[in-house]
């Protein structure tokens, strides 16, 4: 399991450099105190990132430095995790060029986490495509942290996306497929697993004893005792019994268009949904520019602001950091949460 120090910085990598990235990690460390920002080093280019710097008009100065030298640093200057690969600066235009540091900034996250000289892991958006034309294997960013993890514990890791706002937790149990493949890939068996992780984490890194999970219906009204579909008699109902089974305070199906008013809110802690948008439309409608993307299941921390690479608007100077702000934020606080339930 992670071995991380209390007091270590956070690993942020860089993302794809022709996003935003680089400008709202300069942005994030501008913030600094007054806006909660804990002591992070960049995973990056720094001839990148000053160049970044001078475009949007930020005053940053870098500190190339060792991740255990970051904190100290961290105050009067960005500390800056130099990479072997170069990066190419070009602010809303993807370059293949830029796909080997993308991912080596990701690696040296891990390994520094895993390896207890970052406290958790903190990533800037990537982009598929320049990745998928540089030969990456794997469907995003989540598989690819999972595969990761899978090597370095030696055992099979099951990723879980939590999006974590001030008002709501959202899990889709499903993620990046059609909505009309949904029905043939949900099963009784994913969700119990899902959940099973979902719970786990929510006692361990966010210190709630009890979790209460919120089960979604597929379908319209949850099915409407089957007027509307068999998938919530057939497919969600027996996982919420077999969860209860366990002891997991788990209820459900509920239909999804009644769950997220305020007082349904206060009756559970996460809510688990069958399909993606069913998850991150309430999550980003309640707090798009504070949502966090939360991986759940992982040997190691990792969150992420909960946006794209924006290439429209790359090297503009209009990019917000508020998403990545709160990602960093909540690294912390759940870095500082799993030491303490650790420790009990």
């Amino acid at each position: 399991m992670n071995t991380q120090k209390t007091d270590a910085p956070l690993a942020l990598s860089v993302g794809d450099p022709s996003g935003i990235g680089p400008e709202i990690a300069i942005a994030a460390w501008q913030a600094g105190d007054s806006a909660g920002v804990p002591p992070f080093y960049l995973l990056a280019d720094p001839a990148l990132i000053e160049a970044r710097a001078r475009l949007v008009g930020a005053n940053v100065t870098i500190a190339e430095t060792l991740p255990g030298q970051a904190a100290h640093h961290f105050a009067r200057m960005l500390p800056v995790a130099p990479l072997d690969a170069r990066h190419v600066d070009s602010p809303g235009e993807p370059d293949l060029a830029n796909a080997a540091g993308t991912i080596e900034a990701i690696d040296r996250a891990v390994a520094d986490c895993l390896a207890g000289r970052a406290a958790a892991v903190v990533t800037c958006p990537i982009a598929k495509k320049p990745l998928y034309d540089a030969g990456f294997g794997f469907p995003g960013h989540t598989e690819y942290l999972a595969h990761l993890a899978s090597r370095h514990t030696g055992s099979e890791v099951t990723p879980v996306m939590l999006l974590a706002g001030p008002d709501l937790r959202t899990v889709p149990v499903t993620i990046h497929i059609p909505l009309a493949d949904v029905p043939k890939a949900l099963t009784t068996e994913l969700i119990v697993a899902v959940a099973r992780i979902t719970a786990t984490d929510l006692k361990s890194r966010f210190g709630i004893a009890r979790p209460r999970l919120a089960v979604a219906g597929l379908n319209p009204h949850a099915g409407e005792g089957g007027a509307i579909g068999l998938e919530d008699l057939s497919i969600v109902l027996p996982a919420v019994k077999a969860l209860q089974a366990e002891g997991i305070d788990a209820v459900g199906p509920l239909p999804a268009d009644t769950m997220f008013h305020p007082r349904a809110r206060a009756s559970y802690d996460v809510a688990l949904c069958m399909y993606h948008d069913q998850a991150l439309i309430p999550a980003k409608a309640l707090a798009f520019d504070e949502a966090v993307n939360v991986t759940l299941g992982l040997p190691f921390i990792r969150t992420s602001p909960d946006h794209g690479t924006a290439f429209d608007i790359a090297g503009k100077g209009i990019a917000r950091a508020d998403s990545l702000i709160a990602a960093l934020r909540l690294a912390r606080r759940l870095a500082d949460s799993g030491r303490q339930t650790s420790a009990a």
